[in-house]
């Protein structure tokens, strides 16, 4: 007797369980189908190596490619940025592999319970022949925070112009990332918790997470909303962004080994007060064994130079095109 009321219970449980698991799946894809409504692509596809590719271009004159960081998309460039660009550049802004409205670089990636991401030099690999496909041979290459280290995978093994980070991941970091990169990298993590995210993470703490990345500054009127925060975390781009950041260390390892062969152009802008990507552990530490290096650092501000202080930021562009002999 005492058996089948545990059976029951057990049954009603695991009923529960798949209903509520039932329930979230569709509130996700409900979620993921206005938002993909609200900001579709707002630039062209190309398709490298069979993988898709999203790119926003405008402007005339020498190529510039900007590459964003963790947790975004092109709109983060096309929301003020690229403009202050496009008078003496034709910029590309494109969205990394898996995130934004581009494809992963290998389906076996896309997988749900996969563990796998995109290293730095796959993404600087199918990026770089985007950008060939797009007339652009030898772009000035520009990035943010994760695309810093992309950037510097493009000057290691694709000869660019030259590069420019901002606020750009570059060094090894002592310790780990925190519980959600932690849970969300692993395999089943990586299944089971994204859709929850998606389904219930509100529109206050979602423009709470906005708000931190600018510290201690505020984000500009509009950002958000341009941006859409809702885009990142979607359940497929929200595991291909945790994957890509918890397993890039060891690729950031073995780059740093061969950075005392970069001999082309590179500035970096870095605000002190970075707490994501910390100028102390990243920028100041590669400045100091990379001799081409001209490293700018703000005080008070924070992981965002290129919208806190744009200007800062594209005079740091046109320095690196001058010294690239484009201007």
């Amino acid at each position: 007797m005492r058996s089948t009321r545990l059976a029951a219970i057990s049954l009603s449980i695991a009923g529960a369980l798949l209903l509520g698991g039932l329930g979230t799946s569709l509130l996700a894809s409900q979620r993921e189908a206005r938002v993909e409504a609200a900001y579709p692509p707002a630039g062209e596809f190309l398709t490298v190596d069979g993988v898709r590719i999203h790119a926003v271009v405008a402007g005339q004159g020498p190529d510039l490619v900007l590459i964003h960081g963790a947790h975004g998309s092109a709109r983060d460039f096309t929301f003020d940025f690229m403009d202050r660009l496009t008078d003496r550049y034709r910029v590309i802004v494109f969205d990394r592999p898996g995130l934004g409205w581009s494809g992963r670089a290998d389906p076996a990636y896309a997988s749900v319970f996969s563990g796998g991401a995109e290293s730095p030099a796959e993404q600087a690999r199918l990026l770089s022949k985007a950008a060939a496909m797009l007339g652009a041979e030898r772009p000035i290459v520009v990035g943010h925070s994760f695309g810093g280290i992309v950037a510097l995978a493009w000057a290691l093994d694709h000869d660019p112009a030259a590069v420019v980070s901002l606020a750009g991941v570059a060094m090894p970091w002592p310790g780990d990332l925190g519980w959600i990169y932690t849970v969300n990298g692993t395999a089943l993590g990586g299944a089971v918790v994204p859709p929850f995210i998606t389904a219930y993470a509100t529109e206050a703490r979602l423009r709470d997470a906005v708000e931190a990345t600018f510290a201690p500054q505020s984000a500009p009127d509009g950002y958000a909303a341009h941006i859409g925060p809702r885009m990142p975390v979607r359940r497929d781009v929200f595991r291909a962004n945790a994957r890509q950041v918890n397993t890039l260390r060891p690729h950031v390892v073995e780059m740093a080994k061969r950075y005392p062969s970069l001999d082309l152009p590179i500035e970096i802008v870095h605000g002190i007060e970075d707490t994501t990507v910390p100028l102390t552990i990243h920028s100041g530490p590669f400045s100091e064994i990379v001799e081409s290096v001209n490293l700018v650092t703000l005080d008070r501000v924070g992981h965002m130079p290129h919208h806190v202080a744009p200007d800062v930021a594209v005079a740091a562009i046109d320095r690196a095109a001058s010294r690239a002999g484009l201007r």
